[in-house]
């Protein structure tokens, strides 16, 4: 009897496992598409960025995968405590994911669309905003596989630099739409873009929350903070 609990324990592990690594292959996509994203207005590279949008899917594919593993966990195992936390984690984790990757998808099409018109200055401090979200989503997800709480938490403070980078940016491309309306077009798009990029951060905070709550059972502290965005408006962008 004990032999045949130790192999449905041993059993169980594995799958948590495999659903792990699953989280970690959309993770490493998405931090991918990010980068390569912004590698296309970077490099005026409407090649780069029409792959980027291409390979939304693979996240796309790989969500569903998390959704049906975890529910057929939810359905066979019946988990409790800590490993429903664990099972619940993946799917939170990978919904968030998805949203990043397809935030990345949208920053591609709006780099397509910004390679065909003069470049202007500001287009300098989206790399650098993009940086600073990359970075997050790498060490939040080294939070996640280490199972790291303070890492987390650092991770979650670290949100209010990128709406800091976000609020700087769009005054000064205000500022260049209201000096010469002929940046009015290019300034548009970049602000729907560094919004993405503001935005690609909250989905990385939302990860660290999840985490933190999977590995203490309780709230971050401080989870309910107001955003200090000043320059907060909302942006559709289409889901296709």
């Amino acid at each position: 009897m004990a032999d045949e609990h130790t192999h449905i324990v041993s059993s169980f592990d594995e799958e948590l496992t495999r659903l792990n690594n699953i989280i970690s292959q959309m993770g490493g996509l998405a931090e991918s598409q990010l980068i390569s994203s912004i590698r296309s207005i970077v490099k005026r590279d409407s090649e780069l960025a029409e792959k980027v949008i291409l390979s939304d899917q693979r996240i796309d594919v790989l969500e569903q995968e998390v959704q049906d593993f975890a529910v057929r966990l939810l359905a066979l195992r019946q988990p409790m405590a800590d490993d429903l936390r664990q099972v619940v984690t993946a799917l939170k984790l990978s919904n968030d994911l998805e949203r990043i990757g397809d935030l990345a998808k949208n920053i591609a099409k709006r780099a397509q669309v910004l390679n065909q018109i003069p470049p202007i200055r500001p287009v300098q401090a989206i790399p650098n905003m993009a940086k600073l979200a990359q970075e997050i989503i790498k060490d939040v997800l080294d939070a996640y596989i280490e199972s790291d709480a303070e890492k987390a938490h650092r991770v979650w403070e670290r949100d209010q630099e990128v709406d800091d980078m976000y609020n700087s940016l769009f005054r000064e491309l205000l500022t260049y739409m209201m000096e010469d309306p002929r940046n009015i077009t290019a300034s548009t798009h970049l602000l729907f873009i560094a919004k993405n990029i503001e935005r690609i951060g909250d989905h990385a905070t939302n990860i660290a929350e999840t985490i933190y709550y999977r590995i203490k059972g309780e709230d971050l502290p401080g989870i309910d903070r107001p955003k200090n965005d000043a320059a907060n408006f909302a942006v559709v962008e289409p889901n296709d």
